[in-house]
């Protein structure tokens, strides 16, 4: 049987799964009761496991027995922070906590397709590795695996995210920018109190951060190269106690997001410059507190490319690929381990309107097109087959 074919035939247990799942999220670093109920799912299959005592999350290994490359597969087992609103009959069991971003889905489509490479086991040589990693939805939960090794002796990883988006039943297997890169800041503007009627006797901290957050917008459309996506967002200006009072302390929070590493690199140097100055033309100062989080996701590996792209036609023929999914501004951890070894990632469309299917990821009456599940399953199952018997 052909892997789209064992596909087919597991759609009814990862459907099962994901709607376990769905009904029963847990937050980041909490998915402990989830971690027990994936390392259930592999025990039966017969996999080593590997769990992490201060540390949810799991790595299975499917060891042919026979020499070769070591593939790993991941998929990310975290929810959110938010009320569901689907109606589903599998609705969150856990109040205010729910899978608005679909990691429920990417559980099910990774023992899916354990399930078809097991089957396949006997025409594999090397090794595949399961991946469940905790915390993605906090942009640092992949680090905890790379700083224990988990990378160590893997070849390459293959991450995929069902999107809403992406019209089912479509898959993007795309080459260069998927997803950008993230990271954060916290502005403090300090200026002088004084009296609201006497602005003269004070410097306003207020005025002095608005002139920034805008000088910040300025730099996105001046310094920037058009060409470059780049999306600066302050999301946060808390500042001021009383109607009459010059505000004296402003704290600004905000993100940044580019696929270009070079620009990535002058992040600090060119925000310190900009707030800097801008606080000073209004007597005030300003201090900056950058958090570099996370690298872009960028597929630019030619052969893991060809790899995902020959499997996607393989397995559903250009009519069932769409790879003009635009570039993302959004962000994801994965690239932590882009970093570090070869990589791919992969989406695969959730959005039907007839079926009224129409929100997006981390809304609340997200919830995806369940026919398009098996296809997740077939095309992780495929990569890894096609990886390892590719030398």
């Amino acid at each position: 049987m052909d892997i789209k074919a064992l596909a087919q035939k597991y759609e009814p247990y990862i459907i099962e799964r994901r709607r376990y799942f769905h009904a029963h999220p847990e937050l980041s670093f909490k998915e402990w009761e989830t971690t027990k109920a994936l390392v259930a799912e592999f025990e039966k299959m017969g996999m080593e496991i590997q769990t992490f005592p201060d540390y949810p999350g799991l790595i299975a290994t499917l060891d042919t027995g026979k020499p070769g490359r070591t593939v790993m597969l991941r998929a990310d087992i975290d929810a959110l922070p938010v009320k569901e609103g689907t109606g589903l009959d599998f609705a969150s069991q856990n109040e205010g906590v729910m899978h608005a971003c679909g990691h429920d889905n990417h559980m099910a489509m990774l023992l899916g397709a354990a399930h078809i490479l097991l089957e396949k086991k006997d025409e594999l040589k090397g090794k595949v590795k399961f991946l469940l990693q905790s915390g993605e939805e906090m942009a640092c939960g992949a680090k905890y695996y790379v700083d224990h090794h988990i990378l160590d002796g893997v070849d390459a990883i293959f991450g995929q995210h069902i999107w809403g988006t992406l019209d089912a039943p479509y898959v993007c297997v795309a080459s260069g920018n998927r997803m950008a890169s993230c990271d954060n800041f916290t502005i403090r503007v300090k200026g002088l109190q004084s009296h609201g009627s006497a602005p003269q006797d004070g410097h306003d901290a207020i005025v002095a951060a608005s002139a920034i957050v805008m000088a910040l917008q300025t730099y996105v459309s001046r310094k920037n190269n058009p060409v470059n996506p780049l999306v600066v967002t302050v999301g946060k200006f808390h500042g001021g106690s009383m109607y009459n009072i010059i505000c004296p302390d402003v704290e600004l929070v905000g993100t940044i997001r580019t696929y270009s590493r070079e620009l990535r690199h002058d992040l600090e140097a060119d925000l310190n410059k900009i707030i800097k100055n801008t606080a000073e033309a209004h007597d005030c100062t300003a201090e900056l507190e950058f958090s570099p989080m996370l690298p872009a996701v960028i597929n630019e590996d030619h052969e893991l490319n060809e790899i995902a792209q020959n499997a996607a036609l393989k397995l559903f023929g250009p009519e069932g690929v769409k790879n003009d999914m635009p570039a993302l501004m959004g962000s994801e951890d994965f690239a932590l381990f882009m970093e570090k070894i070869p990589a791919f990632f992969a989406f695969i469309g959730s959005r039907n309107v007839e079926k009224g299917l129409i929100y997006t990821n981390h809304n609340e009456k997200y919830t995806v097109d369940e026919s398009v599940l098996w296809r997740g399953s077939a095309l992780t199952a495929q990569f890894a087959y096609d990886f390892l018997n590719n030398k």
